[in-house]
């Protein structure tokens, strides 16, 4: 039977994996989701790093990483030690080691695990372009272990544990020459020093596989997850993951595409620690973290003891690489979706009031009008009855009214399915009006109503949504139910939704049974199930975490034609989410990305100061990509799929780039915005603001 690397793939069981204790704190096994962050003061400043230390312990943060970037580095941590023990300061600490084994070496001693990247812990990153043959690369190999090992029998000897992190961008040379820049090169370098401690006998392991890219972030844990199952395991089952998307950025977007890359994870039941990514101070990342933590553990806590769906059938042809999924374009009211569309962005405004209908009108549109980057394409309105379709007086006056107010995009209906005489008796052309129906069904819906409303929207020469609703195990028959009645009917404009709270997985179940029906190129609109909630409550991390995973993580697995969002309080902060998360999962760029790095004791400026100076800058320039890197650790690599970097390079020096290539280099921190600007400028990318 095929491997997965979920135990299913259509509901959220967690995957099992042995305990790693560092410290007194289990990561894996029976244990919680743990939640840990960074500091980012220089770590040879004892007191600021022991204050930071115990500001984090004071907000649960569980596990408290610290760069160890030297020897002189190495050397504190016993002063650090003893500060800790004497403010009474218990959190375990991570030693996290770049280049220098004979750091790690004296690290052992001090801290409960350390972190080590296997693509800069022997080998150094060149970009050079070599050649191995077989026989090379297994030398190579060896000369890896050799180094390694010293390490991994001093952690078995001590009862330290290790984390074996691999970053997209510091993969070694070797690597990227034999498997690219790829999430298979990503885990072929953790397998080789997984190799090294297994001959050891060694398994106090937790990986990670951290990308800035949300996809290659996913594709590299699956595919990790999978490889792992297929091999034999280790006293106490698999090894536990630390999950996270790095180089996120700061403010909204930041927590976006954190969400998205460990949300998408999290429903899957993969994770063990997690670390959010922000380029802001450390303490900031916690609630976030706590956020997705407290989703993730309710749902596994919902599906332990469940036998799961059993089915073994993939949702998209491969889940280890991204391809949106093939879809018929369709032409609604001059909206066109599907097929080789971008993905739309539709504001559900409920239902149309009965009193005052300007100044709601009036309200949307200027609350529209205050997004200037983005805008709103179709917008849904609700009816209580589908025979309310039939005035046609009405529909053509709202039409008005929206559109004095500027309010000129395509209009769908909802509508609850019908089985009455007088609508199925009804034959009108709404072709000109409505973009499309939009029909919920559940359980106790009919097949003579699923009918009756499939031969309406085929009368009224419009397409036909099903919005599906319910529970999870329900949602295969309603697709039955839905096609039957729309076969019947010969109606064959379709696109299917769901309203469910486990909206990945309703998608997936959706898209699987569409494809067993002969039906997998129909059109799949993504809903974020609210509960009732408005879309938004700015000042809650819950609300951006479930916005974000409820839409991000079906767009990463290439579901996804058109994304809904209520705007009933404010609906440009609908809309603008709504682009916030398209950008977060790498699927429709409307505004500057920012790959920023989360502050460490390796910065060489004030990180969160100066992405805010480029940020101001720059943050008109849509679609342009710029990373913002406070070292060369992971700089020059993560920036690969940058357009431009601005990577520190010295006390108070940056070296800035095209793409891979340098540009400027050793240039003053107080010049080097503007040399960006201008670097921007002569390639052709600057455009001013308006």
């Amino acid at each position: 039977m095929r491997t997965f690397y979920a135990r299913d793939l259509f509901t959220g069981l967690r995957r099992a994996t042995r305990e790693v204790k560092v410290g007194d704190v289990g990561i894996g096994g029976a244990n919680p989701l743990r939640i840990q962050s960074m500091t980012n003061t220089d770590t040879r400043d004892v007191r600021a790093t022991v204050d930071q230390i115990e500001s984090l312990a004071e907000v649960d943060c569980e596990i408290v990483r610290l760069t160890v970037p030297s020897v002189r580095d190495a050397e504190v941590l016993p002063e650090i030690r003893r500060e800790l023990a004497k403010r009474r300061i218990t959190v375990p600490l991570v030693a996290d080691i770049h280049f220098t084994p004979n750091a790690a070496m004296l690290c052992v001693d001090h801290v409960e695990k350390i972190r080590i990247n296997p693509g800069n812990y022997v080998d150094r990153k060149k970009f050079e372009v070599r050649e191995f043959s077989d026989s090379e690369y297994a030398v190579e190999i060896e000369k890896v272990a050799d180094r390694f090992r010293p390490l991994v029998l001093r952690c078995r000897e001590v009862g330290v544990s290790m984390r074996i992190g691999t970053n997209h961008g510091s993969l070694s040379d070797r690597v990227m020459n034999r498997f690219g820049d790829t999430p298979r090169g990503m885990v072929e370098s953790a397998l080789e020093f997984l190799d090294v401690c297994e001959s050891e006998n060694f398994y106090d392991i937790v990986f990670s596989m951290k990308a800035s890219n949300t996809q290659i972030a996913v594709q590299a844990y699956r595919l990790l997850a999978q490889r792992l199952n297929a091999r034999p395991s280790p006293p106490g089952g698999t090894y536990p993951f630390h999950i996270g998307v790095t180089e996120a950025g700061d403010s909204e977007d930041g927590r976006i595409k954190s969400a998205i890359g460990i949300g998408a994870l999290l429903e899957d039941g993969i994770g063990d620690t997690i670390r959010v990514s922000l380029t802001e101070h450390p303490i900031r990342e916690i609630p976030v973290a706590r956020a997705l933590a407290e989703r993730a553990q309710a749902r596994w806590t919902a599906d332990e003891g469940t036998a799961g769906t059993q089915l073994q059938q993939v949702f998209t042809a491969d889940p280890y690489s991204y391809e949106r999924r093939e879809t018929t374009a369709l032409e609604l009211a001059g909206l066109a979706l599907g097929g080789k569309e971008p993905v739309r962005v539709e504001l559900d405004l409920g239902p149309v009031p009965q009193r005052n209908l300007d100044a709601w009108s009036e309200a949307h549109a200027k609350s529209l009008a205050g997004q200037r980057d983005v805008a709103c394409e179709s917008i849904q309105l609700a009816l209580s009855n589908l025979a309310d379709l039939a005035d046609l007086q009405a529909i053509d006056s709202l039409r008005r009214t929206l559109s004095k107010c500027g309010l000129d995009q395509p209009l769908a209906f909802a509508a609850p399915a019908s089985d009455a005489t007088d609508v199925d008796s009804l034959s009108l052309d709404l072709s000109e009006r409505v973009s499309r129906l939009v029909i919920r069904i559940d359980g106790e819906t009919s097949l003579r109503a699923c009918e009756v409303s499939a031969r309406f929207s085929q009368r009224a020469g419009i397409a036909l949504e099903w919005c599906l609703a319910g529970d999870l195990a329900g949602l295969s028959a309603l697709v039955d139910r839905a096609l039957d009645a729309s076969r019947s009917a010969g109606q064959t404009r379709l696109l299917f939704s769901c309203s469910v709270p486990r909206a990945n997985h309703g998608a997936r179940r959706i898209v699987q049974r569409l494809g067993e029906r002969g039906a997998s190129n129909v059109p799949i609109v993504l809903r974020h199930y609210a509960a009732g909630d408005s879309y938004d409550r700015s000042d809650s991390e819950r609300a951006i975490v479930d916005v974000a995973i409820d839409l991000g993580a079906p767009l990463c697995d290439g579901i996804g034609d058109m994304v809904t969002l209520g705007g009933n309080d404010d609906s440009g902060r609908a809309v603008d989410l709504a682009y916030r998360v398209l950008q977060g999962a790498r699927l429709r760029a409307t505004r500057t990305e920012f790959i920023s790095c989360p502050s460490c004791g390796r910065t060489l400026f004030d990180l969160e100061l100066v992405t805010a100076r480029i940020k101001s800058l720059t943050e008109h320039l849509k679609g342009v990509k710029i990373a913002i890197m406070g070292c060369i650790v992971n700089g020059p690599g993560e920036m690969a799929d940058a357009d431009f970097g601005y990577v520190g390079s010295g006390a108070g020096l940056v070296t800035l780039y095209v793409g891979h290539e340098v540009f400027a280099r050793s240039v003053r921190e107080d010049q080097a915005p503007g040399r960006l600007v201008e670097l921007i400028k002569d390639s052709g990318r600057w455009v001013d603001p308006s």
